[in-house]
């Protein structure tokens, strides 16, 4: 998400690239790991990632 920053990255290319295969982990995993990130965001008011249904993330930066 960071080198699309401001732009959509699909859950699919999101598992993997972080895990190397998405049959394994599902998009409910994905939501697992962005609500952590968010997490850890919230010190930085400046970025978000935001959910784009059906589709995948979008941090704005």
């Amino acid at each position: 998400m960071v080198q699309h920053r401001n732009g959509v990255v699909d859950r699919r290319t999101c598992l993997r690239r972080l895990w190397g295969d998405d049959n394994f982990f599902t998009a409910r995993t994905m939501d697992v790991y962005v609500s952590r990130l968010r997490k850890h965001l919230r010190q930085d008011a400046s970025l978000h990632i935001l959910n784009i249904r059906g589709v995948g993330f979008k941090l704005i930066e």
